[in-house]
This record gives C-alpha cells, sequence and structure tokens, in this order.
C-alpha cells in the first residue's frame, strides 16, 4: 500500500486513543529505569533485553499516541509501519528474556536439564534464537500489498507462538524440578520463582495468542478495546513481574 495524503492511516487500522498510550509510556518510565540500575549493579542478559524492550516500548507508545492524537501524523504510513516494527521486534526480545531466564535457572538445578529430543532442541539457544530472527524477519513484510505479504506475516506470528509454547514447556520443567529442590537460603524470587515464571508463560501466551488469532485482520488486531487488554497489559505485566528481586540469577551464580 503506498503512502496518500487523503487516508489517515491511524484511524483506518483502529488508532484512536492518544491517552492510552500515553499512560503506557510513563508506566514504562520507571521500570525503565530500574532495568537500567540492574543492568549497572547486575549486569545479565536478561535485564539488559529487558532495559532495550522497556526503551522500544516508550518509543513505541509515544509513536502510537503521536498518530491518534496528530492527524497530519495519522497520515503518514512509514510512522506507523515504524510503530508496527517496534511493537514485533520488541515482543521477541521479550519472549526470548524469558526462554534465557529458563535456561538460567534450569543450569542452577541439575534435574531439570532437558533429556528428550524436542527438549534438547528446544533448549538450544543458537536455533531458538536463529529461527526467532528469521520469524520477526517474516513479520516486516507489508500484509497491505499482497497476499503473500499476509502469508508471511501469519507464518512469523505462528512461529513466535509456537516458540512461546515451547518457553512454556521448558519454563512447566524448571517449575518442577525447582519444586522438588528447595534450599532455606534462597531469596525471596528465586523461592517463589516457579509461579512466577508460570505467570510470565501465561501472560506472553495470551498476548502472542491474540497476535495469531488477529494476524490476516490489522484492523481487528489495533482494535484498541482488544489490543490494550490483550496484548499490551500482559507485555508491561511480564515486565514488572521480572522486576522481582532475585528473579533473575546473578551472572556469578550460573556455571560457566
Amino acid at each position: 500500500m503506498s503512502s496518500s495524503p487523503d487516508i489517515n492511516y491511524a484511524k483506518l487500522f483502529g488508532l484512536g486513543s492518544a491517552a492510552a498510550p500515553v499512560v503506557f509510556a510513563v508506566l514504562y518510565i520507571p521500570l525503565l529505569g530500574w532495568f537500567v540500575r540492574q543492568s549497572i549493579v547486575r549486569p545479565t542478559f536478561v535485564v539488559r533485553t529487558l532495559a532495550l524492550f522497556c526503551a522500544i516500548r516508550i518509543t513505541a507508545f509515544i509513536i502510537r499516541a503521536v498518530l491518534a492524537g496528530s492527524d497530519s501524523a495519522g497520515h503518514n504510513l512509514g510512522l506507523l509501519i515504524g510503530d508496527e516494527i517496534l511493537v514485533s521486534v520488541g515482543f521477541a526480545g521479550l519472549l526470548y528474556s524469558a526462554y534465557t531466564l529458563v535456561l538460567d535457572r534450569m543450569l542452577l538445578s541439575d534435574s531439570s536439564k532437558p533429556t528428550g529430543m524436542i527438549a534438547r532442541l528446544a533448549a538450544d539457544r543458537i536455533i531458538f534464537r536463529v529461527v526467532m530472527i528469521v520469524a520477526v524477519a517474516l513479520g516486516f513484510s507489508d500484509p497491505h500489498t499482497a497476499n503473500g505479504g499476509k502469508i508471511l506475516r501469519i507464518v512469523s506470528t505462528v512461529t513466535l507462538l509456537v516458540f512461546t509454547v515451547l518457553q512454556a514447556y521448558l519454563t512447566l520443567r524448571v517449575v518442577r524440578a525447582e519444586c522438588a529442590y528447595r534450599q532455606s537460603d534462597e531469596s525471596w524470587g528465586m523461592k517463589h520463582g516457579s509461579y512466577i515464571l508460570c505467570a510470565i508463560s501465561l501472560l506472553l501466551f495470551i498476548r502472542e495468542a491474540f497476535t495469531t488469532a488477529t494476524s490476516s485482520d490489522v484492523a481487528r488486531q489495533n482494535n484498541e478495546h482488544l489490543w490494550y487488554p490483550l496484548s499490551a497489559l500482559p507485555e508491561i505485566l511480564v515486565v514488572a513481574l521480572y522486576a522481582t528481586p532475585g528473579l533473575v540469577p546473578p551472572r556469578s551464580e550460573l556455571p560457566t
């Protein structure tokens, strides 16, 4: 679809509220500050990725507010596509953070190490990362130009949904192992991490299931009555859960 000065793309694809994205952008600011601080005090891949995710989400919500609040910005198709790209890339980073956290906690529990072929493949960080990057790249196809673009977008979202399920599967393995092996001197986040990891997996699944179910209808996917409670809210709740003290093990505790 080529850009046209006569079409308000923001309104066309369901972006009407300027207040809601501002609220979410403001809510992400203290979370960004927390993870930036954690990146300095206890630097790990997970907290650094979460800091970047918060920055991406703040930027995306600001763009969304501008698109909804400014008529001239609403006619800018490039700005809308940029917002969609930030949303897609941001979720991939959030999912990979959850995956990395589960594998890191798996390293601390010998009994949860993968044994079956599916579990071993799911726990292969390189395979997971490469396939997820390909899935995200496919999602950049313009769904408005041709059926091919829509198909690639659906393939992308379904792939991310499968990876979300795999992450949940690994989470259940870790939870089962951690429930059988407890230490009295564990931090609150480590001691109750099993419940938090389950909540994170459930929220990620809700978010990606909604995205997959609406992947063939961009207007419905951007419907604010659906998008905020089923996509934006689960994401920020996941980030808030990550901020639980002791949930993310420091690098010094991980086996080399």
